[in-house]
């Protein structure tokens, strides 16, 4: 299924966030963006990303979030329910940028942010 637009989503003031939005937006990509503290984390989206990418890559275990989690709250994450159970309270452990690509590449849908990886998909498909 091909989106009309890409859509961000992450949190506003996360550095990562913030240097995907400016390199879309120097490529011109028309983007829409779903700001998690503000708008929560959209159900559907959640298991769409789950489905597509796999928990495992969803989860920031890097963050400091996830690190301020007591040890019984990060042994709980052992498969993608409670993944998902875990980023709908605490979306702050999502690994930032989610994007839903217009383009349909890949699946569609990228975590983090690569700048190489995502001028590849401007690239003309041969």
């Amino acid at each position: 299924m091909h989106k009309t637009v890409t859509n961000l989503y992450g949190i506003r003031n996360c550095d990562t966030v913030k240097r995907a939005r400016a390199w879309l937006d120097t490529h011109q990509i028309p983007y829409l963006f779903h700001d998690f503290k503000l708008h929560g984390v959209p159900p559907q989206a959640l298991d769409e990303w789950l489905a597509r990418v796999g928990w495992e890559t969803l989860l920031n275990r890097q963050g400091t979030t996830w690190r301020k989690l007591d040890d019984a709250a990060r042994g709980a994450v052992t498969d993608a329910a409670s993944a998902s159970a875990l980023m709908r309270a605490t979306p702050s452990v999502i690994k930032r940028p989610v994007v839903a690509w217009a383009d349909g590449v890949a699946g569609g849908i990228t975590v983090g942010f690569n700048p190489d990886a995502w001028a590849t998909r401007l690239q003309p498909k041969a």
